[in-house]
């Protein structure tokens, strides 16, 4: 018995990092204990996956080599604290690999779903939404019927903007969007005033026809100065929109006071958000009413965890990032995570391709508008390695956003 842990202790006996591109880049821990049971953990950051994985495999895996895999805490403290260097995308993204998948290690050895092991369920289905796309309007409104069709509840509508190349959320087909598409960044355009404009239209005729109980959402995408981004909500409101999100950049928390005077439309931020630090403000005074910040790129599900316990003491809730480029085995983590939370708001879901679902295999399933965690013990994810081995990785990076004069924007 080890003195101190409560149990007999689980070595960590191994650990390496997997890089496989199955239609788009991901990075995944494993590690492997003394006892036969192992853990898997997202540790993709789209556009700078190599980044993480370089982290991984020069500072972190050497450091868990011998550790006790139950003493999950005391690692992301060791990680953290003694990383010196805290708090960077790429060591937080790491740490949440590491994280995620000693979490998935407790549970199996524990023999229950994770949602289990984090106190059980506070509902019955996670409620999510998806990505309705369109080059225009007409385009965007017959992609929200298909969601709709789909089963979905809640649906987050992009459009095109007239005369604007390459606006954001404009897929390149139907299902699965991914933008990062080259090794080195393209370029696209971007004009508020025209944004500014055409933005009402299209959810002045989403509700035209589908009546009011959708739930819809928009990404602003960082792209609005405050007061912009305060407009944008008050001519949003009369289509009860069910949140506004990335409407400015959150580098600055307090300039959500400003859109907050102006406009009830809820908001949304925080996918990019490392820790709790990046949303203190906003959720202290209230200038937010969903924290979106997410398993893999926020430490983790220890750290999440303080970062939803904040937001609840102040009715904030949680509303996930989930595009693409997290894989399958941070949507099975944050499922569960979901499944708990007392706080929930709802998460967003991008499907992924048939081969990303291949090499990762995954208990979850959805129906009826909800995502519904699995109850194989830990978060019910894996990887199938000798598949993943297939697809080399393939150099991607995220667009940029220019101005029409040339100045470079926020993409």
């Amino acid at each position: 018995m080890e003195p101190g842990n409560g149990g007999k202790k689980v070595t960590i006996r191994s650990a390496r990092g997997i890089v496989t591109c199955p239609g788009r880049n991901f990075v995944t821990l494993k590690i492997e204990t003394d006892e036969g049971v192992y853990g898997i953990g997202d540790a993709t950051l789209n556009g700078r996956e190599l980044s993480v994985a370089s982290y991984l495999s020069d500072h972190v895996i050497p450091n868990l080599i011998g550790r006790d895999a139950q003493r999950i805490e005391d690692i992301w403290q060791f990680l953290y604290k003694g990383g010196y260097w805290s708090r960077g995308v790429v060591a937080m993204t790491a740490l949440a690999a590491v994280d995620t998948a000693l979490w998935d290690i407790k549970a199996k050895l524990a023999g229950m779903p994770l949602y289990q092991l984090l106190g059980g369920r506070s509902r019955d289905g996670v409620l999510v939404y998806g990505h309705a796309n369109g080059a225009d309007i007409e385009q965007t409104v017959d992609q929200v019927g298909a969601y709709c069709d789909m089963g979905y509840r809640a649906i987050r509508a992009q459009s095109g903007v007239p005369g604007v190349k390459g606006a954001y959320g404009v897929g390149r087909g139907d299902m699965y969007y991914e933008p990062a598409d080259a090794a080195l960044p393209t370029e696209t355009l971007w004009d508020t005033a025209a944004y500014l404009n055409h933005a009402p239209k299209l959810f002045e005729k989403l509700r035209d026809q589908y009546g009011p109980d959708i739930e819809l959402l928009h990404d602003v995408h960082h792209r609005l100065t405050p007061m912009e981004a305060a407009r944008l909500g008050k001519s949003l409101e009369p289509f009860r929109l069910f949140w506004m999100e990335d409407a400015t950049p959150a580098d600055n928390q307090e300039a959500f006071r400003l859109i907050r005077q102006h406009t009830t439309t809820p908001l949304a931020v925080g996918e990019i958000f490392a820790s709790i630090h990046d949303c203190r403000t906003l959720i202290q005074e209230q200038l937010i009413d969903y924290i979106r910040s997410t398993v893999v790129h926020a430490g983790g599900i220890t750290h999440l965890r303080r970062i939803a316990d904040l937001a609840g003491l102040y009715q904030i809730r949680t509303g996930c990032h989930g595009a693409t480029d997290l894989s399958p085995v941070c949507m099975g983590a944050a499922l569960h995570f979901d499944t708990w939370v007392p706080n929930f708001g709802i998460q967003e879901y991008m499907r992924h391709t048939p081969e990303t679902d291949e090499v990762f295999p995954h208990d979850y399933h959805f129906a009826d508008g909800y995502l519904h965690a699995g109850e194989a013990p830990g978060h019910g994810v894996d990887i199938d390695e000798k598949l993943a081995a297939k697809y080399e990785y393939e150099p991607r990076q995220l667009p940029v956003a220019r101005l029409r004069d040339g100045t470079l924007w926020n993409w």
